[in-house]
């Protein structure tokens, strides 16, 4: 994990009081950028839904994506805030592939003074065809 990478899961470690849920999933650090966050979640077969075909579990995908679009939040905001949300929308477009990692992209598009508009995919190795696409907004405290 690079530094920059290091000193932000340290940050939201702290302020969020240990990364408990997000821990437990396996979430990672996968890449972020100015007004938006990357986190990996790898396969795991007690998050499936669905023993016959494998298929992930809808809750670890909304939990995902729910993370990495509040950190998109923190990252436009330029550090950590305390956030409600408000407001999720998740499109599932076709199940996770079984033993893929997840990758939840979510970005901050808008920022007021009190809420925060974001958007992201999901995806399995392929951006191009996402597993979800989700809008939001989250309350600023």
């Amino acid at each position: 994990m690079n530094p920059q990478a290091k000193k932000l899961r340290e940050m939201i470690a702290a302020n969020m009081g240990g990364l408990g849920h997000v821990d437990w999933l396996g979430c990672d650090f996968h890449d972020f950028g100015e007004d938006w966050f990357e986190l990996s979640m790898p396969w795991r077969e007690d998050l499936v839904g669905d023993e016959e075909s494998g298929i992930l579990a809808t809750g670890p995908i909304i939990s995902l994506m729910d993370t990495a679009c509040s950190l998109g939040a923190w990252r436009r905001i330029g550090g950590y805030r305390p956030l409600v949300t408000l407001d999720l929308r998740v499109d599932y477009m076709r199940p996770a592939r079984m033993g893929e990692t997840v990758i939840g992209h979510g970005e901050c598009y808008r920022l007021t003074r009190s809420v925060a508009f974001v958007r992201g995919i999901a995806h399995d190795g392929d951006a191009a065809d996402p597993v979800a696409h989700v809008a939001g907004t989250f309350m600023l405290l």
